[in-house]
């Protein structure tokens, strides 16, 4: 296919997502198997087309002045992919596949040198209800936040230390062009690709099948770091779900010490089996959500972990199709989730532990309110300052420094800390 056949299925797929309400890989896989004369390389192009859109959704529409499915895909060809409005137009014209030719009005829109006025919230390509949170949080950054929410993210490893030294790892991953990051001693990234390009594939490396690296973006190592878990503590992973942060930690803990991993999902448990495996981690424990006992653990675990289920505001680079399905109902639910979580998370900590709370999101409503609610209602635990332990942990520039609230959260973004969105408050608590 040329790009103006892919131009045309961009925006059919579009079209299916608006009128039909469907989730974008659901759309997606359906056309291929219905145009089955489209290579690995066109189908790539085509998806990378449809997710750039949704990145941009909301200021490509205002400096488009429409909402339709084609005239994001055409902004997305232009301004997401670099093409100059004479190329798009030359493309219309000479492919047989290829949409309308340009209207005078598109034409004109897509030569504009300067961006009209438009809402702070279609600027930083959040929803409108949304957007309020955002800047209640974040006041004049809330912009420039979404901005970087609405980029490609990177693909980040997290070297496993426990078969492999990162030095040696990016020595193995040259090819991909492959680098470390500013602040963790475990995290390589790959730069994400630009326009039609396919991203590695990482899972067909060698070291991905051997375990010298998991797929994990930096934040949610931040996360596993900050936990703090010393080889030889009994660790409880409450809200595990595939069971990265397990691994991280047991990889922390040098296989030493117990892991429990637990989720409520006995489905987002399953593969953590064959990563463990593959990993070399020895000192994790999974509770099947069915038949495994926690009661066992109450009171007697060192630290526990929750990374509470959110509304993903936080990984919306990774996931751009998301934050147009957020609804306040949903996340009225995911509030309702995280306090049902925490309340059973404190009956498994022991006196003088300490239990870390995370969430995806970055919205405070999901993350230091809830924390406030917690001690509210449980004044045998206090918070403690993680800012100090970042700076201990790791070693990085004051501008790459997380947000930290004066009552001692941190909140990791892509414009601050080059991550995905992430939020961690430390707990401990108080001996009765």
């Amino acid at each position: 296919m040329r790009d103006g056949g892919r131009l045309a299925a961009a925006i059919e797929i579009l079209t299916e997502i608006e009128n039909k309400r469907r989730p974008v890989q659901e759309a997606l896989k359906e056309w291929g198997a219905s145009h089955r004369f489209a290579g690995s390389g066109d189908r790539v192009a085509i998806g990378n087309l449809v997710f750039d859109a949704l990145r941009h959704k909301l200021s490509f529409a205002a400096r488009m002045n429409a909402t339709s499915p084609r005239a994001l895909t055409l902004a997305t060809y232009c301004w997401g992919w670099g093409y100059s409005v004479d190329h798009l137009d030359q493309t219309l014209k000479s492919d047989n596949y290829a949409p309308e030719q340009l209207s005078e009005e598109e034409f004109s829109a897509l030569a504009a040198t300067e961006k009209p006025e438009m809402a702070k919230y279609e600027a930083a390509d959040i929803p409108e209800w949304l957007f309020d949170y955002f800047e209640q949080a974040y006041g004049d950054e809330a912009v420039a936040i979404g901005q970087a929410l609405s980029a490609r993210a990177p693909i980040d490893l997290r070297c496993n230390s426990l078969k492999m030294s990162r030095d040696k790892l990016l020595g193995k991953l040259s090819h991909l062009k492959a680098s470390q990051t500013n602040v963790t001693p475990t995290a390589v990234r790959l730069d994400p690709v630009v326009g039609p390009r396919k991203a590695p594939h990482v899972q067909a490396e060698e070291g991905f099948r051997k375990g010298w690296f998991e797929l994990q973006d930096e934040a949610s190592q931040i996360a596993a770091i900050l936990v703090g878990a010393k080889a030889g503590e009994q660790v409880l992973d409450l809200c595990a779900g595939g069971g990265g942060k397990s691994l991280a930690l047991s990889a922390q803990m040098q296989n030493k010490g117990q892991i429990y991993a637990y989720d409520a999902s006995k489905l987002r448990l399953a593969p953590l089996y064959e990563r463990m495996a593959r990993a070399g981690a020895r000192n994790i424990q999974i509770i099947d959500p069915q038949t495994g006992d926690l009661d066992s653990l109450k009171g007697k675990m060192d630290r526990v972990l929750v990374d509470a289920p959110c509304s993903g505001t936080g990984v919306w680079r990774r996931r751009p199709d998301t934050k147009w399905r957020v609804t306040p109902n949903a996340l009225q639910g995911r509030l309702d989730e995280q306090r049902k979580v925490l309340e059973s998370a404190k009956y498994f900590v022991r006196d003088g532990g300490i239990l870390i709370y995370a969430t995806c999101s970055l919205i405070a409503d999901e993350n230091q309110q809830q924390i406030d609610w917690f001690l509210n209602e449980n004044p045998n635990f206090k918070q403690l300052d993680l800012l100090e332990d970042y700076k201990s942990c790791f070693s990085c520039r004051r501008e790459e420094l997380p947000m930290h609230d004066k009552k001692g959260s941190l909140t990791l973004s892509p414009l601050h800390t080059k991550t995905d969105g992430f939020f961690i408050a430390k707990l401990q608590k108080v001996a009765s």
